[in-house]
């Protein structure tokens, strides 16, 4: 009987035993299902976080778990995205941030994009100004940055505009060209177009003819080649002798030379010599004057009566007894 009791009790204690283990085990699968749920929504149950509030018109991308950033530095991630119950055309979003990150009430919460694929997150503007410090539950300002999607959606109509515009003028360009080509004219381009072809051949067959008379007379253009580089070095002597001659003695005769000619002109200026007192001596000159005009008297007289100068006889002298 004392053995039947013994192993009564010791079958209970390992059901009771085995009951425990069970209940611990559904515990804790409870615990972990609950974190891994909240782990997928962006909480972390063992983070010390702040929660805030941010409302939006649109949130474009944006999901829970999306990081949110101060200086480009993850501080805290999207929570959840639900609609304002007050009014459906906003967005609520809530972020959760670590607690060693402290920003003023007045920060502002910009929505921008993280890259080309169309990624959103949130980006903490701190404003330093006010030194309220926000806590958990505040509502943060929220702002939206134009991404590329954005800019491209403005500059879109815009783009479509001018291509609009060029595609018109095309179409105008191309009925002027329409317009312009007509029957005469292809035909004369086309005779233009011949006519280049047929230069260009002319061109060729000159170019051919060119190089069959250099073929052919290399040796006389070698030797005038020759004798051109001759005459060039003969040249180039000239010109060394040239450069060679003692200009500084025909400068020095030269300045000798003006010397004098400035010297004799001094001396006429002055009166002296015999053109000086011709040019200055008014009495002289009026003396050579009178001689002159007395000298071109007599010749013309004596050419006019030269019978009175002029004496001839066979006989000899006439006395004028």
């Amino acid at each position: 009987m004392l053995i039947l009791g013994n192993n009564t009790q010791t079958q209970y204690h390992l059901k009771f035993t085995k009951e425990i283990g069970i209940g611990i085990l559904v515990i804790m699968g409870t615990l972990m299902s609950v974190f891994s749920y909240n782990y997928l929504k962006g909480i972390n149950l063992f983070e010390k976080t702040r929660t805030f509030k941010v409302v939006y018109s649109k949130v474009d991308g944006l999901a829970p778990s999306n990081p949110v950033t101060l200086n480009g530095y993850k501080i805290g991630k999207v929570q959840k995205i639900n609609f304002n119950s007050n009014n459906t055309k906003e967005l609520i979003v809530d972020i959760v941030i670590n607690n060693d990150v402290k920003f003023s009430k007045s920060s502002k919460a910009e929505l921008y994009e993280t890259g080309l694929i169309g990624g959103k997150a949130i980006a903490i503007i701190p404003d330093y100004d006010n030194k309220t410090v926000a806590k958990s539950g505040d509502f943060l300002t929220g702002v939206v940055k134009p991404g590329l999607t954005d800019l491209v959606n403005q500059i879109m109509p815009q783009i479509q505009l001018q291509l609009e515009e060029v595609m018109q003028n095309a179409k105008i360009v191309l009925s002027n060209i329409n317009t312009l080509f007509d029957e005469e004219t292809k035909n004369s381009l086309k005779s233009s177009i011949d006519d280049f072809a047929d230069l260009t051949n002319s061109l060729s067959s000159t170019s051919k003819n060119i190089n069959d008379f250099i073929d052919n007379n290399s040796a006389n253009l070698s030797s005038t080649i020759d004798n051109l580089n001759q005459t060039s070095e003969k040249f180039n002597e000239v010109s060394t002798a040239i450069s060679e001659v003692n200009l500084n003695q025909i400068l020095t005769n030269l300045d000798s030379t003006i010397s004098s000619m400035n010297s004799i002109t001094n001396q006429i200026n002055k009166g002296e010599g015999t053109m000086g007192k011709l040019l200055y001596d008014a009495k002289l000159f009026n003396n050579l004057d009178n001689a002159t005009k007395n000298l071109e008297t007599l010749i013309e007289d004596i050419k006019s009566n030269p019978k009175r100068y002029v004496h001839f006889s066979i006989f000899g002298k006439k006395s004028n007894n």
